[in-house]
């Protein structure tokens, strides 16, 4: 037995006037109790507890041990369930990491209800389109658009999946007209996130026919706003996740085209570090992302143009 079982023990034989009712709330047996406080006694060179048939007292020496085990036992309680309170309490600074336009779009906006349910918490937006190693960089919680982390120990959820879409000005299409099927793209001006897998060469997919096509660039960018901004100019065809024009479809500021063909679909995640204990502030966070995504039913709008 360690010698915190003993201590325990002998506190709770003194405690309950009865060592076989100490060894049942240890769950060990009499035969066990015993040799564990006479081992205890035999290490400190002293009897703590005298007993006969038919009843038992502490000696002088049992009784100042007692009193002293006895704090210790109590102030170790009290550290526990101060230790396990603030293990419950989301505080300090939650460090995020994003895309610009999710973090923009979809995170910001959600900040005001998340800290207004944890006023101890403060945020700190990591807004970044390449991924980085985020926990050497100290980042809690990382939002990404792939499936799986190189890391064995970073725990991933997914938050969402998103359709990416085709889309123009009204301006652009007037000019240029509409693109019927995905071979006219090469003769369209298209506008590439250029931090895409393979950006200009489109999988598209449609029932049981597939197609790739290669386009090039009237414009790139490793900014997805600087894509839709030009979008909305009228500079040529947008490729992007519905999660990020969403709005400007439903207000008629860019059109969809090729709606009957399907690009690959997102998956957007949370990502974090696997831990046995985990910080109140990175569960909060996670579970209000994917409550909120639920609430406002976002994964419908991103996959179906949904209203």
């Amino acid at each position: 037995m360690d010698r915190w079982t003993q201590i325990q023990l002998f506190v709770l034989t003194a405690d309950l006037g009865s060592l076989s009712r100490a060894a049942e709330q240890l769950e060990i047996s009499n035969a066990q109790a015993s040799r564990t406080l006479g081992a205890l006694e035999a290490q400190l060179g002293t009897r703590l507890i005298e007993r006969t048939t038919r009843r038992m007292w502490l000696t002088d020496a049992g009784r100042e041990y007692h009193r002293r085990c006895s704090a210790v036992i109590s102030e170790l309680a009290e550290a526990d369930s101060i230790a396990s309170a603030e293990a419950m309490r989301p505080r300090g600074v939650l460090r995020v990491t994003s895309s610009v336009s999710f973090a923009t779009m979809h995170i910001a906006p959600a900040l005001p209800e998340f800290l207004k349910r944890y006023p101890d918490l403060s945020v700190q937006i990591v807004a970044a389109n390449q991924y980085r190693d985020f926990i050497e960089a100290g980042i809690d919680v990382a939002i990404r658009t792939k499936e799986q982390e190189a890391d064995s120990g970073i725990t991933v959820r997914r938050l969402a999946e998103t359709r990416r879409v085709l889309a123009a000005s009204p301006a652009y299409l007037a000019t240029h007209g509409r693109p019927e099927a995905p071979e006219d793209l090469k003769k369209h001006k298209m506008l590439v996130y250029n931090l895409a897998v393979s950006p200009n060469e489109l999988h598209f997919r449609r029932e049981k026919e597939e197609c790739s096509i290669s386009i090039s660039s009237a414009l790139d960018s490793n900014e997805g706003q600087v894509i839709v901004a030009a979008g909305r100019a009228g500079l040529g065809i947008v490729i992007q996740p519905l999660y990020i024009i969403y709005d400007d479809i439903v207000s008629g500021r860019l059109i969809p085209v090729l709606e009957d063909w399907h690009l690959p679909r997102l998956t957007i995640n949370l990502a974090y570090q696997s831990r046995r204990h985990q910080p109140a502030k990175i569960r909060v966070f996670t579970d209000f992302l994917i409550e909120r995504v639920r609430a406002l039913d976002l994964e419908k709008r991103w996959m179906t143009f949904a209203t």
